[in-house]
């Protein structure tokens, strides 16, 4: 088993932006492999990622994506709880990749909370009217009206949104892993996507 050096404790600290404590108890139950404790911070912080969301993000950052070309731009605003979290490579990481998905998948809100409600209404109401549901019971059209709604919220809403990067997960669930990884609770506030002729701005 390797020793658990201050260097080593350091060196994981940088790469995750977790806190010492855990960082040395990451080491000591992976025998201070540092991926394999990297994993094991992953792991414990998902178990306690829900609590850690009410949290306040009283720090963060700003980052920004310039897509090839320059005919579109992104900014993204992004909380977390400290500074040293807001300087570590794996949230540096995570706002990048909200920048270049804002710029890929052209999100209108940040979350489903923020889709007015005229705009949901108006959204049903087509869907009502569409031959897809048109002499089916009242039970199979609530079901499919619900469907239609979740997809119109995974397309347009940023952290239900499928990841560019991979597919399988949601911005959300990309999210929630990080908070596993750095132990702070992160909250995805607002982002401004420019396209040359139009701007979308929403949070």
């Amino acid at each position: 088993m390797a020793e658990i050096t201050a260097a080593l404790v350091k060196e994981l600290r940088d790469k995750s932006g977790a806190g010492m404590m855990d960082c040395k108890k990451a080491l000591a139950a992976t025998a201070g492999d540092v991926e394999k404790a990297m994993d094991e911070l992953r792991k414990s912080g998902l178990a306690s990622a829900q609590k850690k969301s009410a949290r306040a993000t009283k720090d963060g950052a700003v980052d920004s994506y310039i897509h090839a070309g320059g005919k579109i731009g992104v900014l993204v605003e992004v909380g977390v709880e400290t500074d040293f979290v807001s300087r570590s490579e794996p949230f540096k990481e995570f706002t990048h990749d909200l920048a270049m998905q804002v710029a890929a998948a052209s999100p209108l809100w940040v979350s489903r909370d923020e889709v007015p409600e005229d705009v949901v209404a108006r959204e049903k109401a087509i869907y009502a009217e569409s031959d897809q549901v048109k002499g089916k019971p009242e039970n199979v059209i609530e079901k499919i009206l619900t469907g239609k709604l979740e997809k119109f919220f995974g397309e347009t809403c940023l952290m239900e949104q499928a990841f560019v990067k991979d597919p399988d997960r949601t911005m959300e669930q990309v999210r929630t892993d990080l908070v596993g990884v750095i132990g702070e609770n992160v909250e995805v506030r607002r982002f401004v996507r420019f396209q040359l002729g139009e701007t979308t701005v929403a949070g």
